[in-house]
């Protein structure tokens, strides 16, 4: 079996130069001097030793993603995007599911921490909790994506950045889309064990009510779920919620889902109960996951930037792995209007 002396003597360059480009520091080398080296670990089938490599480094090639259910559809698309970013910067993805227990996200760090691992991304969690403040003391570094820290916490300086769509302004452009199209009744539909980022959508809904002077009709209609915040069972939720939001009254004519996995299943509810979607009800989501194109009528939705995310997420990490004393930041990104069918074709309404 090939070792790392046998490809330097084959490609002509010294050990220290194929030890760079297995420790991806080829910055300052030629670009023909890395071709070599990669050609020849080819043709010789070399496999470099990884736990010499973590041994020698104290660290592995590897991030984690805590994630409260990789079965809400949100999460999976998220996750995809992070193992595209990782395997880019050669880096592997160790996953954890926590469902937003205490104990399971504890267990997950100190997991990290045995495996060598420097660097997490933890999705949609209460980053206040004393086991991630402990683990960044501890020298992990951690990026915090959608769960912007409270005022309270932003101003005790968090140890982790933060990257987050702009939630209120994910409400908010719902809403006014719905306003835009005629719609006067509206109604945010959630599960009630609210987070950060659930309750800056919410906010966002009652600014763009407000502004159109509709505060008065807009209310918020919110379902239990059976477990947890209910991240793997938003399609259910959203089905059950058909008939409590079909008994309200004023019925509304609008409707803002907390994500499009909750408004994909209140959209089935709904037509179960003959009810006619737009013409009687406009139904608008936010995350835009593929399956929102799919069901028909396709579903309006809100799009995070989730591709310059998730970059930004992978490049603050690695950075801050680097250089433990960068300090971190927090960076809000904008979310887009995609519009589809499932939202009535009225005529723009200008209210003050």
């Amino acid at each position: 079996m090939a070792n790392i002396r046998d490809v330097a003597n084959h490609a002509e360059v010294s050990v220290s130069s194929v030890s760079n480009v297995l420790n991806n520091r080829t910055d300052q080398m030629r670009p023909e001097t890395l071709a070599r080296i990669r050609q020849a670990m080819l043709e010789l089938n070399y496999q470099p030793n990884r736990i010499a490599q973590q041994l020698k480094t104290g660290q592995t090639r590897m991030i984690g993603l805590l994630v409260p259910s990789i079965v809400n559809p949100s999460f999976a698309m998220l996750t995809r995007e992070i193992d595209r970013a990782a395997k880019a910067s050669q880096y592997r993805v160790l996953l954890g599911n926590t469902y937003r227990q205490a104990d399971e996200e504890r267990a997950f760090l100190e997991d990290m921490f045995a495996h060598g691992v420097k660097g997490v991304i933890v999705v949609a969690t209460a980053m206040d909790r004393p086991h991630f403040v402990e683990a960044a003391r501890q020298g992990l570094v951690m990026v915090n994506y959608d769960s912007l820290m409270s005022r309270d916490t932003l101003n005790g300086n968090p140890p982790f950045d933060s990257v987050s769509m702009d939630n209120v302004e994910a409400g908010r452009l719902a809403t006014e889309h719905l306003i835009q199209r005629g719609c006067r009744q509206l109604v945010f539909v959630t599960e009630s064990s609210l987070t950060i980022s659930r309750s800056h959508k919410i906010e966002g809904f009652f600014v763009a009510a407000k502004e159109h002077g509709l505060q008065q009709s807009a209310r918020v209609i919110e379902g239990t779920a059976k477990f947890a915040y209910g991240d793997a069972e938003m399609t259910e939720l959203g089905r059950a919620l058909a008939a409590k939001i079909l008994q309200a009254c004023p019925v509304p004519d609008g409707i803002v889902a907390i994500n499009d996995a909750l408004g994909i299943g209140l959209m089935a509810g709904l037509r179960d109960a003959r009810i006619r979607i737009p013409e009687d009800i406009s139904v608008i989501g936010i995350d835009n996951i593929p399956l929102a194109d799919l069901v028909q009528p396709p579903m309006s939705s809100v799009i995070p930037p989730l591709t310059e995310m998730v970059n930004m997420m992978m490049k603050r990490l690695l950075m801050r792995i680097e250089n433990p004393s960068l300090a971190p930041e927090a960076f809000l990104f904008a979310p887009k209007l995609i519009s589809r069918q499932s939202v009535i074709e009225g005529e723009k309404q200008h209210i003050r």
